[in-house]
């Protein structure tokens, strides 16, 4: 007799958005979503220079987080797992991050609170949220997920993560430190595409991808380039899901919105407001990945999946 259905609940604390999954659960599978959510706090605004989070950035977080746990009580959430990464690895004050937390999670479950994940495994839960879908066939699989402070690049096949490993770059991190004009200068751009290959070239020594079959792209830099390649005049997630593009459509995007002003970002309903000012460094980082690939496997596309990180945790509550 199957035990009745669970609602659990997921929760990826990024150094850009921090996003919220309530799933149903049955046999110790997922059902499917019940709430999907995501919104920009920026909980990594200026960690990269002064070593700590910003009080209006904590606070930032904590609203989205107080908000999404009362979902969960609506939803009658029992299980909540509450993952953060490459800002609260880096911050010197995390101390008060962790006990806002556990203040607005104990909420929901009694002693629950956000765990720090090494990079390590925050590349084999994305690569679990993203190859779910997708047919063993198109295997070995290269996953990249670029966040806000680091980008992780896993390779692996229907047994599992074969090998991963985690930059110190994102779309955040990028920007702050090499895009500073507005459109930025071809200066600007060319440093910014020689810091992401000096950052990206342990990841590509440490990540065997000449196997690789497919390359699949997470999260919000890539979903957002993918809308635009698809002249999507409202963001749509179904038709993001699983969208295929040649290499040389991504090149030829990344170049034109790296080279954008703010405004021209701005203009485009697909690009979240809160992204519109980093979008262009993680195109940028899309750029260099790209090409290595290219270089190195017999990559010529990019799958784009909207399930990442997020769905790989609320897996994890279940092993």
């Amino acid at each position: 007799m199957s035990k009745p259905f669970r609602r659990i609940a997921a929760v990826d604390c990024g150094t850009n958005s921090i996003r919220l999954l309530i799933s149903d659960v049955l046999d110790g599978e997922l059902l499917g979503d019940v709430h999907r959510e995501m919104r920009v706090v920026r909980l990594g605004q200026g960690v990269d220079a002064n070593g700590a989070f910003a009080p209006e950035a904590l606070e930032r977080t904590r609203n989205a987080l107080h908000d999404y746990v009362g979902l969960m009580i609506e939803a009658g959430v029992d299980a909540v797992r509450m993952v953060a990464t490459s800002a609260a690895r880096d911050a010197a004050n995390r101390d008060e991050f962790f006990e806002m937390t556990r203040h607005e999670l104990g909420r929901v479950v009694s002693g629950a609170e956000a765990e720090v994940i090494s990079g390590d495994e925050e590349a084999r839960l994305s690569f679990a949220g993203a190859v779910g879908q997708l047919d063993p066939a198109e295997g070995p699989f290269v996953v990249t997920d670029l966040g806000g402070g680091s980008t992780e690049l896993v390779l692996g096949d229907s047994d599992g993560v074969k090998a991963a490993f985690s930059a110190d770059i994102g779309s955040v991190r990028i920007t702050e430190r090499t895009l500073p004009s507005d459109p930025p200068t071809v200066d600007e751009i060319e440093s910014a595409r020689a810091f992401a290959a000096e950052r990206l070239a342990e990841a590509f020594d440490r990540v065997p991808v000449e196997g690789a079959r497919t390359w699949v792209g997470v999260a919000g830099t890539i979903t957002t380039l993918a809308a635009l390649a698809l002249e999507l005049s409202a963001y749509d997630p179904e038709r993001v899901h699983l969208s295929r593009f040649d290499l040389p459509t991504i090149g030829a995007l990344c170049a034109r919105v790296v080279g954008m002003s703010h405004a021209e970002r701005a203009a485009h309903a697909v690009i979240h407001p809160g992204r519109v000012d980093v979008i262009g460094g993680g195109a940028v980082i899309t750029t260099v990945l790209a090409e290595e690939l290219a270089r190195r496997s017999a990559v010529d596309s990019l799958v784009v999946s909207e399930h990442d990180i997020l769905d790989g945790i609320a897996m994890s509550i279940l092993a």
